[in-house]
């Protein structure tokens, strides 16, 4: 009885500790790297109430109830894969709007450090409430839209229908939930017409002149990307799977000189946005090594998350990453290009950075030395020597995935843990 007394006493005296501590989470000893803030060296990181509290040397782990040690490790802002397809559901013949071939965020997010993704286009102003009840309002990923120009969203032959491309109704859908829709999409779309873009264009401008990504779907010829960047599109807008290589799309890497063509280089000082949206057949190293080696970096790393991509050459965010790093993008600009960078061009400048006040999405990585096989889809390999892991993720201050156990203690008392 006496013994039961004691550790009673114990836990009490525990949790009044628990209680009296400044920070519910101190990250320790990690190598920062914020590109907005300009940090990139050893620091502490403390938590408190889902915000970040403070960022310094040495702060004292007697002030923090959970203490992650990240020595060793690189603690960067939660990553943001403005390229994804997650409205799920049980249509097999709707592909990614509703269907089988888009994925729930959360199984695929944490474990690779994103704390936000952007859905491209997989619904439409039709079917995006039906998005919003069945997907971003019950995950713990923050989930953000680029709606579709297509009224029903990415349903497979459906996007070439024009009859459903309507500006007004998309820029009325976007304004009433102005919070999570962020842009518009072009996907897929099979001719000649630069009526999808128009369309979309115009929908950005009547939502307030946010962003239109384009995804083209193909034509033979195909279209002129100079003219695209030139004079349909605005400063701001994205092009996506920006280092593909199919017959059916132009692309950016002219293959007998193995340069970035001239006019892209002026697309870019214009202010048009070069997103990897990497997906299944969108990425080619025959364009992004010489891209790359020409100091031609994307404005954003993403991965066209989606069945197919994930178990094919793309795996997911970290691999693609890890690609970049491979192809000789610096630790730093590929931080960036997967953090601050896509929080610019969504028009979300709070995310993707860890100043103080801000909430606290936080991406703890590892890299990994070995002997990796980084391939795309036509079977050229890069052989790296270093990989990208996640170690552990922090979304809004709690610890939602936590590879090794680093974090001590584990479990903290519930007086704390339900605050």
């Amino acid at each position: 009885m006496k013994k039961i007394l004691v550790l009673m006493l114990s836990l009490i005296s525990l949790c009044y500790q628990v209680e009296a501590q400044s920070y519910n989470i101190l990250i320790k000893g990690g190598h920062v790297i914020d590109p907005k803030n300009n940090i990139d060296d050893v620091m502490d990181i403390a938590i408190k109430d889902g915000k970040i509290a403070q960022v310094a040397k040495n702060i004292d782990i007697k002030q923090a109830a959970q203490v992650v040690n990240a020595k060793g490790l690189y603690v960067t802002p939660g990553l943001i894969d403005i390229h994804s397809h997650n409205f799920y559901g049980t249509k097999p013949d709707h592909q990614y709007e509703n269907g089988n071939l888009a994925l729930p965020p959360d199984g695929f997010t944490f474990r690779n450090g994103v704390t936000t993704v952007v859905d491209a286009g997989s619904s439409g102003w039709r079917t995006f409430p039906a998005f919003k009840a069945q997907t971003i309002d019950l995950s713990q990923t923050r989930v953000f839209a680029f709606i579709n120009i297509v009224g029903e969203g990415m349903r497979g032959g459906y996007e070439q229908n024009l009859n459903d491309m309507d500006s007004k109704m998309s820029a009325l859908i976007a304004r009433k939930y102005k919070k999570y829709i962020v842009g518009f999409k072009v996907a897929h779309y099979e001719g000649h017409e630069w009526a999808p873009v128009d369309r979309a264009v115009e929908a950005g401008r009547l939502a307030g002149d946010i962003p239109v990504m384009v995804d083209f779907g193909g034509s033979t010829p195909p279209l002129p990307i100079e003219e695209l960047f030139m004079k349909h599109l605005r400063p701001g807008d994205i092009f996506t799977h920006c280092f593909g290589q199919l017959k059916s799309r132009e692309y950016i890497v002219d293959l007998q000189t193995q340069k970035v063509k001239p006019f892209v280089w002026e697309a870019r000082k214009r202010g048009i946005i070069f997103d990897v949206g990497y997906g299944g057949i969108s990425f080619a190293y025959s364009q992004a090594i010489p891209a790359i080696k020409e100091g031609f970096f994307p404005n954003s790393i993403s991965t066209d998350m989606h069945t197919g991509s994930m178990n094919d050459s793309m795996k997911d965010m970290l691999t693609t990453m890890s690609k970049f790093l491979a192809m000789g993008m610096d630790l730093k600009s590929v931080i960036r290009a997967s953090t601050l960078n896509p929080a610019i061009e969504i028009k979300h400048e709070e995310l993707g950075n860890l100043s103080v006040g801000t909430e606290a999405d936080v991406a703890i990585l590892n890299v990994r030395e070995g002997k990796f096989g980084l391939f795309d889809y036509t079977g050229y390999k890069l052989e790296a020597s270093k990989k990208l892991e996640c170690e552990l993720t922090i979304r809004a201050g709690k610890i939602v995935y936590d590879l090794n156990g680093i974090v001590e203690p584990l479990e903290i008392p519930r007086s704390s843990a339900s605050r």
